[in-house]
Formats: structure tokens, sequence, C-alpha cells
């Protein structure tokens, strides 16, 4: 059964309110790996999982504060056009990688691009939405 440090092997698909598919992991060659608390999911998608076991398959629905959190709009950041080139234009949809002072990289989506001012949004792609946790699981070590 799953539970705080447990090993978990699985396949889940994220689904909007819609019904449409932000993410399946059956459309990868392997399955997900992750260990309980190791902070590779939020806490609420891993509330979700303590206490199934392997063969179980479940459907949760979370809200944007138990999944991905809201849109913060100090995660809305603009830049010069300038700053931007050939190997990451500044086209609305793009989502570029920025350097971080410590050297790590954070993704950012190109939201605007209004004459030489680039609107890019920090915030997670699924922030502020509600989602449907759709799992089975694997195995449980």
């Amino acid at each position: 059964m799953i539970q705080q440090g447990s090993k978990v092997e699985l396949h889940f698909v994220l689904k909007l309110s819609d019904g449409s598919i932000a993410e399946s992991t059956y459309n990868y060659p392997k399955p997900a790996q992750l260990v309980i608390g190791d902070g590779s999911l939020s806490e609420g998608f891993e509330q979700c999982l303590l206490g199934l076991k392997p063969g179980d398959k479940s459907q949760f629905e979370l809200s944007a504060d138990q999944a991905f959190g809201q849109s913060n709009p100090d995660n809305i950041q603009h830049f010069e056009r300038s700053k931007f080139g050939e190997d990451a234009p500044a086209e609305e949809g793009n989502i570029i990688a920025f350097a971080q002072p410590n050297g790590s990289e954070i993704p950012g989506i190109v939201r605007a691009v209004t004459g030489d001012s680039v609107t890019v949004d920090f915030n997670h792609p699924l922030a502020g939405q509600n989602v449907i946790f759709e799992v089975e699981i694997l195995a449980v070590n």
C-alpha cells in the first residue's frame, strides 16, 4: 500500500475540467516512477495516492489550489524584445528556458509581444485550473 517514502510506478492522465487531456504517461514508453514525499508531486496529488495499492485505478478531482496553485501575477515578467534571439524567438506561445542566478533554468511561456515588450509567464501552465487526476498503480515498493 502507498505510504510516505513508497517508491511508486504508475500511469496517470491529467485532464482539464472540459475533459481535454493535458498530460498522459500512456504516451510514453515507460510509466512514471516517483517516491512519495520527494517533491516530484504536489501534496494534493500525493494525498490522492496514499493508501492505493498495485492494480488500483482511481480518479480524483483537484481544485487549482490542490493541484498547481493559483496563477501568481508576480510570476509574469516583461522583457525587452532585444533580449531574445533566433535560438529563443519572442513569439507568442513559445516556451523558453531562462537561466537563474544559481545556474538552474526555469521555463517561461511567451504570452504577448507588443512592440519592444515581451510578456513572459513563469507560472505553471496549469496554474489556476481545476484538474482530473486519473491513476493506475502498477507497483509499490
